[in-house]
């Protein structure tokens, strides 16, 4: 009989104290007006809540062996294909695009709900500038109407990381992934 791999390491937990739940509570009302602003096609605003040097990426995921997860089952940032490998500049640019209103994948506009859950602080530091950096973990479910019959469920878990500036929370690096090998929906015209 064989014995199950180890899981991978799992990052030490933060403490669960004051400051925790403080921080926690400032970063899931922002998720969660990231969420409305991009459900109410308030693109614009959305991209001002973006840090300008953003790293937003969302890997290919494969069926692999067990025991290969770890090493295998995720594309890997700039090394291969991804759905999105992106800063904020092409971000603004498919939103200004999408904004036009002659985008083929979003005449007519598609109809989101966002669902965002399971908000996790993974990690706090304050990086060079004096500004507090999060790294936050969470879940998603995404629907997608497009035309009379087109319906979409995106579901998967995001790796973000917020930074606290003079302006407010601001999104530098998102890791979107979702759960599936094969992607369903003809395109990938929405914000994750």
């Amino acid at each position: 009989m064989s014995e199950l791999a180890e899981p991978a390491a799992r990052q030490a937990r933060l403490p669960r104290d004051a400051k925790y739940y403080e921080v926690k509570r400032e970063i899931e009302e922002f998720l969660y007006d990231e969420a409305n602003m991009l459900d109410d096609r308030q693109f614009k605003e959305w991209l001002d809540t973006l840090a300008d040097d953003l790293e937003y990426f969302m890997p290919m995921e494969y069926n692999v062996k067990f025991g290969e997860h770890a090493s295998r089952e995720l594309t890997t940032r700039d090394k291969q294909m991804s759905w999105f490998n992106e800063g904020k500049w092409t971000l603004t640019k498919r939103a200004e695009q999408i904004l036009t209103g002659v985008h083929w994948a979003e005449e007519p506009l598609s109809r989101v709900s966002r669902l965002v859950s399971n908000v996790q602080l993974t990690a706090m530091r304050t990086n060079d500038e004096g500004e507090l950096e999060v790294d936050v973990s969470s879940r998603f479910l995404t629907y997608q109407n497009r035309c009379e019959y087109e319906q979409y469920f995106f579901v998967g878990d995001r790796k973000d990381r917020m930074r606290r500036t003079a302006e407010g929370w601001k999104l530098c690096q998102r890791e979107v992934r979702i759960h599936q090998n094969v992607l369903l929906a003809k395109n990938l015209s929405i914000f994750f």
